[in-house]
């Protein structure tokens, strides 16, 4: 009955391989030695009852090699924003002055070095987690064929196929983590 049962594996491909971009993403919000207007990205703020990026709230700048402003652009805004900053887990302490808040970048130390590569774990974890969200939804459709008839054969294949999609792609996570955590931990 169900052996024209096809798992998409290019769509769990996919998918797992947006975890992983997006965990490239936070890790580019890491640079620290250095204001970038990245480092913000992954921030979200609770604006009009919402959550939103940063960067939709007011203009991100970088107007020094160590500071970086936002110029937010509705005044009741400013301390939502601020909050968001504070609460990122970035280590930086905005200054307000008015609808602008100035974000200067601290040197690294030994113990902010640290405290970055346990932010890069965090965002490892969330990204491993994302691919085994992704392999549950793999396997359940495997099980699903399975109870409408398919055979075990074809379950077990169907099942190693996405273990090894899944294996892969924790592994790609672990490396990128292991390679910015050292340059992190370079001085």
């Amino acid at each position: 009955m169900s052996d024209d049962f096809m798992l998409d594996t290019d769509d769990i491909e996919r998918r797992m391989g947006g975890a992983m971009a997006s965990m490239r993403t936070e890790f580019a919000s890491l640079r620290t030695g250095r204001a970038a207007a990245s480092m913000l990205e992954p921030i979200m703020v609770e604006a009009y009852g919402a959550r939103t990026p940063i960067n939709q709230v007011g203009t991100v700048n970088v107007p020094e090699p160590r500071m970086l402003t936002i110029n937010v652009w509705d005044k009741s805004m400013v301390n939502a924003v601020e909050k968001a900053i504070r609460e990122s887990g970035l280590g930086i302490n905005p200054q307000l002055n008015g609808t602008i808040i100035m974000l200067p970048i601290p040197e690294l130390n030994e113990e902010r070095r640290r405290d970055l590569t346990k932010v890069a774990g965090q965002y490892a974890e969330g990204a491993r987690i994302s691919v085994r969200n992704v392999r549950r939804d793999g396997m359940d459709q495997i099980k699903k064929a399975k109870n409408d008839g398919m055979s075990e054969d074809d379950q077990k294949f169907w099942e190693t196929e996405v273990q090894e999609l899944t294996d892969k792609n924790i592994a790609a996570i672990d490396a990128a983590l292991e390679n910015k955590q050292s340059e992190i931990m370079q001085v």
